[in-house]
């Protein structure tokens, strides 16, 4: 129950008893935190001797991840229907996801034109027609020869086809089946059309696989529908992309925001169309923003008035209050290139760990009562640069750890600079000194622990003890 639902008429007496001050350090929640990408359109760049487990560990161990983000294709993932077939990236990741503790946020693309292979499994390919978009990277920007997009003769298949349909059903439901809540998946991304499953297939949008527009709306809303059937306790992400393949993606992304699932986007400069829905999203959708940063070297600096692109790209990040933030060398991933440019400029990525996404914690404690009743009211702050992607619940406990009292706000809140109060009911002459209070996220049913990010000392399970402070 929320404190404007709430009189202090009915308790004259009332007295502030403890503060908490912010913290300057990173905290690490659920719907929230800087990421290392594992895949992002290739595979990691191994070093040396270094196995796949090697490149990855690194990856993994990067200071100021707290979450990891791994791509791969649908062919990764299965060669024969029936069952999962998942290749080592994949089990690799999921491995060191549990020893760090470092959840994993994950896409399967069904159109890469970065790799030589096709996305699709060979029992797709060899039942859906493909559509052919063309040879090279036609577009208006300097092509590298080096890249295979610009050597690859591309292909997406014909997604309103039944055996298409079918297959990714079942696909799947048995990605869901061993992930749908799994502890170490933080997210999934929608399936979108076109390369990278972004939801185009820039420079070729004006081929399409479908026959008319309308088919190509409604297969898409098919396939969001179905993963949202099959993925009841993780959240899905749908990207921002334009709808310049004509495809649906407004529908999509309506749907989304709708079902308060969470939102992603792949630039922070380009379409301003992007900027304005991540701007204005309802308060407990999360925000993930994906741009590729310097590795370092002279030449992907790119200073302007002393500073490097990627500290431009870090302040635009927090000004649209992102939940997430990719520290990702987009083609070029390793770990040592994430550092070589943290060692030379570490002052934009420690100062955007410290505020991005929802930093809560009880920043006013007051008791209020009489003889008969009494009760703990909590103004919650924000101090973070993102509201909160779910629903807060407080829980008090005693001194056994045992619930005395619980309370839950509005979804999406606090939101950063305002205080959001609550009340606690207390046991008749029961003492609130030595109790904790315990804070909770609630995300498609399922509940992930917050630890408050105050200065003042918090339990091992993020509680903070109650006592009196110096007022």
């Amino acid at each position: 129950m929320n404190l404007y639902q709430y009189s202090f008429a009915r308790y004259p007496n009332w007295e502030v008893v403890m503060t908490t001050l912010p913290s300057d350090a990173p905290v690490h929640n659920f719907g929230m935190g800087l990421t290392a990408y594992i895949i992002g359109d290739l595979l990691p760049k191994r070093k040396g001797i270094e196995t796949v487990r090697d490149t990855i560990e690194k990856i993994v161990q990067i200071p100021m991840a707290s979450k990891l983000y791994i791509r791969p294709t649908w062919r990764q993932m299965q060669s024969q229907r029936g069952r999962l077939d998942m290749f080592e990236h994949w089990q690799v990741t999921l491995e060191l996801a549990e020893k760090y503790n470092k959840p994993v946020g994950f896409r399967i693309m069904l159109a890469n034109p970065d790799i030589a292979e096709e996305s699709l499994p060979d029992f797709v390919l060899d039942n859906v027609p493909m559509q052919r978009l063309g040879q090279g990277w036609a577009s208006d920007e300097v092509s590298d020869p080096s890249e295979i997009r610009t050597r690859k003769e591309h292909h997406i298949p014909y997604y309103h086809h039944p055996y298409f349909l079918e297959a990714l059903d079942e696909f799947d439901a048995l990605l869901a089946e061993k992930y749908n809540g799994h502890a170490c998946i933080e997210y999934m991304d929608t399936y979108m059309h076109g390369f990278w499953g972004e939801g185009h297939t820039w420079p070729y949008e004006l081929v399409s696989p479908f026959p008319d527009q309308q088919t190509g709306v409604e297969t898409w809303i098919r396939i969001f529908e179905m993963q949202r059937r099959h993925w009841t306790k993780t959240p899905l992400v749908t990207n921002l992309q334009p709808d310049i393949s004509q495809v649906g993606n407004d529908e999509l992304v309506r749907r989304t925001l709708a079902a308060g699932e969470w939102l992603r986007s792949d630039t922070i400069f380009i379409e301003p169309q992007q900027i304005e829905l991540a701007g204005v999203r309802p308060p407990q959708v999360a925000f993930i923003s994906e741009v590729g940063m310097s590795d370092g070297l002279p030449e992907s600096l790119r200073l302007d008035n002393g500073l490097p692109h990627t500290e431009n790209i870090i302040a635009h990040v927090r000004d649209v209050g992102a939940n997430y933030w990719s520290l990702w060398n987009w083609h070029n991933i390793h770990a040592e290139h994430v550092l070589n440019y943290y060692h030379q400029y570490p002052a934009g990525i420690d100062g955007l760990n410290r505020v991005i996404g929802y930093r809560l914690r009880p920043a006013w404690i007051w008791v209020c009562g009489n003889q008969t009743e009494s009760v703990l009211i909590v103004g919650l702050a924000n101090d973070g640069i993102s509201n909160v992607p779910g629903i807060v619940r407080l829980t008090l406990l005693d001194q056994k750890g045992h619930p005395v009292s619980e309370a839950t706000l509005e979804a999406g809140h606090p939101i950063p600079h305002q205080v959001r109060l609550a009340h606690l009911k207390l046991p008749a002459g029961v003492e609130w000194i030595g109790m904790s209070l315990k804070a909770e996220l609630i995300v498609k049913g399922v509940n992930h622990p917050i630890r408050w990010a105050c200065r003042e000392p918090v339990n091992s399970d993020g509680s903070l003890t109650l006592k009196h402070s110096m007022i």
